[in-house]
């Protein structure tokens, strides 16, 4: 909902406008479809006028990730509360399944965010948090683990990293708390980042077509894949 006066629910709506063409523009040729000045045509403004709302095409792609994100976190966020009574191993399930299901619903926003990066483009600064916000209800899953010796290197730097950078000690305590000890930290984040890099992986070459023609069904593989991970972190 917007607020403030006419002119500024005017301005909201216009922005609000503009996106939706973009993000047609985006699901019809990708993000190298999405046009300014076929977006000014459309509207019937002028160039500079269009400028008003958005500074160039990177200002434009850089809310559109942040919406995206928003939307991912909000998916995995609601799958988090909804099997918040389950075990760590079926909540990791559950928290997959949103991803995965999210993506497939709008396979140009996920690889917006997800697909090859445009060449030249900088991402704001707070795409980080954002980021961070949809991979964050993971972290809870793996505080409590007994990770096979194999993963331990990875545990480890992860609690180095935590120990460096005061940012991600901070986001991990949002989901932790602040009580937690480092190896609780370290396994947290090894086995998010992990999830992640399996979920990234297997959606990715579905919303891509490269799954077709194979004798199986990817939401089969994306759960193979995470109790595969769930075996190696030992979650009940």
């Amino acid at each position: 909902m917007t607020t403030g006066g006419p002119r500024a629910r005017y301005r909201e709506q216009t922005r609000a406008e503009i996106k939706e063409i973009a993000l047609r523009q985006l699901a019809q040729g990708g993000i190298a479809a999405v046009a300014l000045t076929r977006i000014a045509k459309e509207l019937e403004l002028s160039g500079p006028a269009l400028y008003r709302y958005f500074a160039n095409r990177d200002d434009l792609l850089g809310s559109l990730i942040g919406d995206a994100y928003q939307d991912l976190a909000a998916a995995i966020g609601q799958a988090a509360q909804g099997s918040a009574k389950f075990t760590p191993r079926h909540r990791l399930l559950s928290l997959a399944g949103a991803h995965r299901a999210w993506a497939v619903a709008q396979p140009h926003r996920y690889l917006l965010i997800a697909g090859t990066p445009l060449p030249g483009y900088s991402a704001p600064p707070e795409t980080l948090a954002q980021a961070r916000a949809a991979l964050g209800p993971f972290l809870p899953l793996f505080a409590e683990a007994q990770p096979d010796p194999a993963v331990l290197s990875v545990v480890q730097q992860m609690d180095t990293w935590a120990g460096q950078d005061q940012t991600v000690a901070e986001w991990v305590a949002q989901y932790l708390g602040t009580s937690r000890g480092t190896d609780e930290v370290g396994r947290a984040l090894a086995g998010a980042v992990m999830a992640w890099t399996r979920i990234h992986g297997v959606v990715s070459l579905e919303v891509e077509g490269l799954y077709t023609g194979m004798g199986h069904q990817p939401q089969t593989l994306l759960e193979a894949e995470m109790n595969t991970l769930a075996d190696t972190f030992r979650l009940g």
